[in-house]
């Protein structure tokens, strides 16, 4: 068994931080946000309170934590080299991940707790952009094939903007044409 240091440097069971991050993503799906707590993540998992509160301080930074690992591994895209085919795929992706992934709904979760709860926005503030850091691997060639004067993470709000905005207003993914926003999107890099 792999062993961990968790916040408080005491080792932790890879067995049981993977069986935590799992019940948090069947919790969420089963009972939505505003129902999952501390004790029922902790019994889906099959481990004790004290052991899920040594690592995590509240159920919004297990669902982040959840939420990112899967992220990393849904949204990461092989790149072919044409740009538009390569942004394409990366709105795939997106669109999938946001819409189908039960990765994306905690994270859909989350971007909606932090509208109120000002813990959730700075927990969010705080950690890697998800959805940044994966659509920089697709922005970066197509901006620099562009000349645009664009920052990555300016560039980067234009492509996930879209599909973001689409989704997590409640219209369906199926309306969305990711082929078309790719186009879009390169011919507005290439407006100087």
């Amino acid at each position: 068994m792999v062993e961990e240091h968790g916040r408080s440097g005491r080792p932790r069971s890879e067995r049981a931080r993977a069986a935590v991050l799992h019940a948090v993503d069947d919790l969420l799906v089963e009972v939505g946000y505003a129902a999952l707590t501390m004790k029922g993540i902790a019994e889906r998992a099959g481990v004790g309170r004290q052991t899920v509160y040594r690592w995590w301080s509240n159920k919004a930074e297990i669902l982040y934590e959840a939420s990112a690992i899967d992220a990393r591994q849904e949204l990461s895209v092989p790149l072919s080299g044409d740009p538009a085919r390569d942004l394409t795929a990366y709105l795939d992706a997106l669109v999938g991940f946001l819409a189908h992934s039960h990765a994306g709904a905690a994270y859909r979760a989350l971007i909606g707790e932090a509208q109120h709860d000002t813990a959730v926005a700075a927990l969010l503030a705080s950690r890697d952009d998800i959805l940044g850091e994966s659509a920089a691997r697709v922005v970066e060639p197509a901006l620099g094939a562009s000349g645009s004067e664009l920052t990555v993470e300016q560039a980067t709000a234009l492509l996930v903007g879209p599909p973001f905005f689409h989704i997590l207003s409640g219209r369906g993914a199926e309306t969305l044409d990711t082929r078309q926003l790719a186009k879009e999107f390169t011919r507005v890099l290439a407006v100087r």
